[in-house]
């Protein structure tokens, strides 16, 4: 069981940081497009104010060998998160956003109960649209195939509630204690009613000091998490509703994410990495003056072998609401 409750560990380390990793540093084209998770401040508004509610549920985990393996009978593994979000476009191609989540840790699992909540990690997030989409509706020539290109870089700040604070047991955790830098790339192409995406994510924690674990103290060693690559690929269809210009998007993705081995004081943990496999889907409606949209999603982890290393099977139910100012 303890092995067990390692898996676990991680994942809530994980979600409690995934707020803004790394959907949310997307920024929009000409015409706010992008997934419906994604965080950005459309080109023809100045602020952007959104809140997610998140359920995810635990069945499951790979282990070491990349073996799927169940969970004991009678487990009931939750967490649920609201994430209160808002991006500020500054200047014509540039905008800066943050998200702060609120987590719930609901756990049954081999006879221990636990309910814990706290404040999740907080990202901010800097994003700069080096070219537009012209979102044609007809491929004429060379220039209508041009998509949206976005960089983004943003910070991972450990508000959360980590092994490293006064937490009593794994169920504890909200957040994974440590900073950490994160690149992003984002490649958009819509050609109306299609649409695609590329993304492209790379990040590094910054090494800290440790005498605490779990809430007893320990002797300090330094602490450093292995380096985190993530991509995704993504297509939607919109579908305009009548005359009035309201409108319907459906997407269906697929995502990788893999984390290196961490360090202790300098030495190599070859077991403490992780990576996971994920395909989704999800549907976003838009009023006709594009300032109000919701929108629901799932999010499934494959539970088979092979698809994941060391981390948990999950499925993610989200829904949200997002309003535009101009």
């Amino acid at each position: 069981m303890k092995t067990e409750l390692v898996f676990y560990a991680m994942a809530a380390l994980f979600t409690g940081a995934a707020a803004l990793f790394p959907g949310s540093s997307f920024a929009a084209s000409c015409c706010g497009g992008g997934s419906a998770a994604s965080l950005s401040v459309p080109k023809y508004a100045t602020v952007v104010a959104d809140l997610s509610i998140d359920t995810e549920l635990y069945d499951g985990y790979w282990n070491q060998k990349r073996e799927y393996i169940a969970d004991p009978p009678g487990s009931d593994l939750r967490q649920y998160r609201m994430t209160f979000g808002g991006g500020y476009r500054f200047a014509k191609d540039w905008q800066a956003s943050i998200s702060l989540p609120y987590v719930w840790n609901d756990n049954s699992y081999s006879g221990i109960s636990s309910q814990t909540s706290g404040l999740g990690d907080t990202t901010v997030s800097l994003m700069y649209e080096m070219l537009d989409d012209n979102s044609t509706w007809r491929v004429y020539d060379a220039k209508d195939m041009i998509p949206a290109i976005t960089l983004g870089v943003s910070l991972l700040l450990p508000t959360g509630v980590s092994p490293f604070d006064d937490s009593q047991s794994s169920f504890d955790i909200t957040g994974r204690g440590f900073y950490r830098l994160d690149g992003t790339l984002l490649i958009e192409k819509t050609v109306r009613p299609w649409n695609a995406s590329i993304s492209l994510g790379y990040g590094s924690y910054f090494e800290r000091s440790v005498n605490r674990e779990y809430g007893k103290y320990v002797e300090p060693y330094t602490k450093d998490l292995g380096d985190r690559f993530s991509a995704s690929l993504s297509t939607g269809y919109t579908y305009v509703i009548g005359t009035g210009g309201d409108s319907i998007t459906g997407t269906v993705s697929y995502a990788c994410m893999n984390e290196g081995s961490a360090h202790y004081n300098g030495k190599r943990d070859s077991g403490s990495g992780f990576d996971k496999q994920s395909v989704a889907g999800a549907l976003s409606y838009s009023n006709n003056d594009h300032n109000w949209s919701l929108r629901a999603g799932w999010n499934h982890a494959i539970k088979r072998n092979g698809w994941g290393q060391n981390f948990p099977t999950t499925d993610v139910i989200s829904v949200g609401v997002r309003y535009v100012f101009l």
